[in-house]
């Protein structure tokens, strides 16, 4: 991946369809203001909620779907406009997104929950500590985005460069961005998934998540959390785990200096290890 690209925390095109013949259960709720979403809810116990990142479905996390829903409650949430949740033209912005987080939580009627949050998904999480408070979290676990500390003045052009990009060929676009995604090689299948359901979501609504993204500091938020934090990056975030071992000196930060963006999609076992330490000790187990 040319190294212009490489500032764009969230932006990586998944998709995985491996959870589709199977038979974890798949729900739905209806926000406030009238949008159907879907999630996977599966096992029992403490729950843990998983966010994905831009045009993702919930289905991403299928490893740690498998992996800890034998001794969790684990939910992956579709947001709104992605996987099989409601393609809506409104809605796609940090602030109503993670109200959708808040408001799955109070349809899942559980006391407080572990939120981990991809991407995109990072700074959803981040907005939900900063409009409603960590009251409903046990922890927050946050996965290869940026939070803030490292905006220049040419980021708003960088950003609409690639927005017309994308707009002229989004495939090309897709195979640009596949090295960034992943440095393990991955079965031809599973890409040529990635392919169709990346094609499902529009592209007005894809631009429009990029736009109102860009250009955000999450670093005044980190002053709120005062629940466990678990960050894991890849070698570009490093700056990032400096700011957030700083500031939260109690965060946990594990690089994976091997992997691609979706760390827990190249390098598993690990970042399932690491998160399940990280569980047990948050729910107190």
């Amino acid at each position: 991946m040319p190294k212009s690209l490489g500032w764009i925390p969230f932006l990586l095109i998944v998709a995985v369809a491996g959870l589709a013949d199977s038979d974890v259960q798949g729900n739905y709720f209806t926000t406030s203001d009238g949008v159907r979403l879907h999630y996977l809810d599966e096992g029992e116990g403490p729950t843990v909620v998983f966010i994905p990142g831009w045009m993702n479905p919930a289905t991403i996390w299928e490893p740690q779907i498998r992996h800890f829903s034998k001794d969790y409650r684990v939910v992956a949430l579709d947001p709104r406009s992605q996987g099989e949740s409601e393609q809506v033209t409104e809605g796609h912005y940090p602030e109503r997104r993670s109200r959708d987080i808040k408001e799955l939580i109070e349809h899942l009627e559980v006391p407080s929950v572990v939120l981990v949050g991809f991407s995109m998904g990072g700074p959803e999480v981040l907005s939900y500590v900063d409009q409603f408070g960590t009251n409903s979290l046990d922890g927050i676990v946050l996965v290869d985005n940026h939070i803030g500390s490292d905006f220049d003045a040419g980021r708003t052009q960088q950003v609409f460069g690639m927005i017309q990009a994308f707009n002229a060929d989004r495939e090309q676009m897709l195979e640009n961005f596949l090295p960034y995604a992943f440095k393990k090689p991955q079965p031809e299948e599973y890409m040529a998934k990635i392919k169709a359901a990346t094609m499902s979501i529009p592209s007005n609504t894809a631009v429009a998540l990029l736009a109102a993204y860009q250009g955000r500091d999450w670093r005044p938020v980190l002053a709120k959390v005062d629940k466990p934090l678990l960050y894991a990056i890849t070698p570009g975030k490093e700056e990032q785990g400096q700011m957030v071992e700083k500031e939260i000196p109690s965060a946990r930060v594990e690089r994976f200096p091997e992997a691609g963006h979706v760390i827990f999609a190249d390098e598993t076992e690990r970042f399932n290890s690491i998160l399940e330490e990280f569980l047990e000790a948050s729910f107190g187990r």
